[in-house]
């Protein structure tokens, strides 16, 4: 299936990535030159969505298609540039839309992730760990806090840095990282399942973070609550077969009772760059 037939599909409502996964494998198996909206509805195997994608796809605008199709940069499942270790995952993302370096893609990755209201001593305990990481590309997800000190880390000490977001990449969310975003567009690497203009949806936030977990040989976690989307990320991680970090904190605030719950099922207590490098090397 060419780049522009999935871009046609990811331009529909409907359909979400899992559809589209079944889609690929029934293309695969069928092999048809073209397909009706109802056959692709049924190949995806829609259910509730279904009249909601036909009628997407059947009143597409080619020629706008086209025009919008002209303005992504796109990488598929099927592109040699597309990370292996993202393929391994469950419910891999078909397409991913960026902006940047691609070849930051085939280096090796690490994520680091945590509480949107992260401390003062957070954000010294990201640059403490991200100074050292020589050899590391840095991925996060462009959120305040624990993410946005990841990047910025990252920059400073002259990293690569990924950012995978949870909306179409011309959106900025939180729109004070609008400088930020812009800034990895550039010299380093935004990724999104998501086509331009699609906002930053709450769901869209625990598939994003797959994404992160999915790319990365491991996941440190700094100041993330007992509830938090950073335990999505270790979750998935877990799932996936990567090695999860968890940075202790204090027990006052509460703030890191989710890195605590971690330690105690195994995770290994991270305090400096060696107990991550002592996994990989």
């Amino acid at each position: 299936m060419n780049h522009f037939e999935l871009f046609k599909l990811k331009s529909c409502h409907g359909l979400d990535n899992r559809g589209l996964n079944n889609i690929i494998i029934n293309h695969q198996k069928y092999r048809k030159q073209h397909y009706t909206a109802l056959e692709y509805a049924r190949m995806a195997g829609l259910k509730k969505t279904r009249f909601e994608f036909i009628d997407s796809y059947q009143s597409l605008d080619l020629k706008i298609v086209n025009q919008n199709f002209k303005q992504h940069q796109m990488l598929t499942i099927f592109d040699s540039a597309y990370p292996d270790w993202l393929k391994e995952i469950s419910n891999p993302p078909i397409v991913l839309f960026y902006q940047g370096n691609i070849k930051l893609l085939a280096t090796q990755m690490i994520a680091i992730v945590g509480a949107r209201t992260a401390s003062i001593t957070g954000k010294r305990s990201v640059e403490k760990l991200v100074e050292p990481m020589v050899k590391l590309t840095i991925v996060s997800g462009l959120a305040r806090g624990i993410d946005t000190a990841a990047h910025l880390s990252a920059i400073k000490f002259n990293h690569s840095t990924i950012g995978v977001i949870g909306s179409g990449l011309d959106i900025f969310y939180p729109a004070e990282n609008k400088k930020l975003q812009k800034y990895l567009a550039e010299k380093h690497l935004l990724l999104s399942e998501y086509i331009n203009g699609t906002p930053p949806l709450r769901h869209h936030f625990p598939a994003r973070n797959r994404i992160i977990a999915g790319l990365v040989r491991g996941v440190i976690v700094i100041e993330a609550k007992a509830r938090s989307g950073s335990l999505i990320t270790c979750q998935c991680a877990l799932e996936f077969g990567r090695e999860v970090f968890a940075v202790p904190g204090d027990i006052i605030s509460g703030q890191s009772s989710g890195c605590h719950q971690l330690i105690q099922l195994g995770a290994k207590c991270t305090e400096n760059i060696q107990d991550v490098l002592d996994e990989f090397y």
